[in-house]
């Protein structure tokens, strides 16, 4: 059975959003072309930034459907990260707050795909 092992978002900029993950990712990109790069993340997991207007084929409908959750393990983690993206002035579409599977807040990239943080699942 294939594993599931990359996700990929459509970028209006490249360059500003390999720029924007770099910073909030902690590392560099492994690939890395004019239109397509990404970033190896711990558990085999890969980030692909693709230039929206070279997919192909066209996707048929804009981005906001989606969230790519970091995980964390503990409230405090999930407090801290609200600190340190509100400082890095990610725009902060979901202020932090408890829902029914713990604390979370959901910033927003510079396409505005949605990033959430939460806990693990138990």
């Amino acid at each position: 059975m294939a594993k599931p092992n990359l996700i990929v978002l459509y970028v209006a900029n490249p360059l500003a959003s390999v720029d924007f993950y770099s910073k909030l990712l902690g590392r560099e990109p492994t690939v890395a072309f004019p239109t397509f790069s990404s970033f190896e993340l711990p558990g085999g997991f890969t980030l692909g930034l693709w230039a929206q207007e070279s997919v192909a084929p066209e996707p048929s409908v804009a981005g906001g459907r989606s969230e790519l959750a970091f995980m964390m393990e503990g409230e405090q983690a999930v407090r801290v990260h609200y600190e340190e993206w509100r400082a890095m002035g990610l725009p902060i579409a979901q202020e932090l707050t408890k829902m029914d599977f713990g604390p979370t807040f959901v910033a927003l990239d510079p396409d505005g795909h949605r990033l959430r943080v939460c806990l693990y699942d138990d």
